[in-house]
């Protein structure tokens, strides 16, 4: 659990110190004080529920606090159903991208929490996404979901690197929810 001072929480929001200790004393910003001492202290999640409750921007910790998707899949239909049941207002940045190449460069930018591959822009494809993003070091812990086109073939292939697989068509909010409990099992989100 990460802790601020109210020095660090100024910074953050860009207001004077005395502004955060009065935010604090009122009881608006939640945290606690140091036993024998007038020092303040802000836990992260206190910091990020007040900053989203009075609409302030979140800055540094926008990466904390949101689940990052990338939803790499050319079917506009599936990803404005995903991007309905993934709303920012729930936590969730999503970006899309349509082919490997673009899958390559998003998820060095924007460095996802879940990667969710739609097989449907073909298996060989996908697959090379999924075990390039395995063997990079950076991408470890990202959760992999492959979504598997339901065309009555059956679909073989090593799953070493998937952590989830869904088989389309599937209910956008079954994986919302199954989202949601992955990432948060990763990280804190508040």
């Amino acid at each position: 659990m990460k802790v601020f001072t109210t020095g660090q929480v100024a910074k953050i929001c860009k207001v004077a110190p005395r502004t955060v200790s009065k935010w604090f004393d009122s009881g608006r910003l939640k945290g606690y004080r140091i036993p024998g001492s007038q020092d303040r202290r802000i836990p992260r999640e206190y910091l990020i529920r007040f900053l989203k409750e009075h609409g302030m921007p979140l800055g540094d910790l926008e990466d904390e606090a949101m689940a990052k998707i990338l939803i790499v899949a050319q079917d506009q239909v599936l990803i404005e159903n995903l991007r309905r049941e993934l709303p920012v207002e729930q936590d969730f940045k999503v970006s899309v991208a349509a082919s490997g190449f673009e899958a390559g460069i998003q998820a060095e930018s924007f460095n996802p929490d879940c990667i969710i591959c739609d097989f449907s822009i073909g298996k060989i494809e996908a697959l090379q996404i999924c075990q390039n993003l395995r063997k990079s070091s950076d991408f470890t812990e990202t959760i992999l979901i492959a979504l598997l086109p339901d065309d009555g073939s059956p679909m073989s292939f090593d799953r070493s690197a998937i952590n989830e697989t869904f088989k389309k068509p599937f209910d956008a909010k079954l994986l919302a929810d199954r989202l949601k409990t992955l990432i948060s099992s990763k990280k804190e989100l508040v």
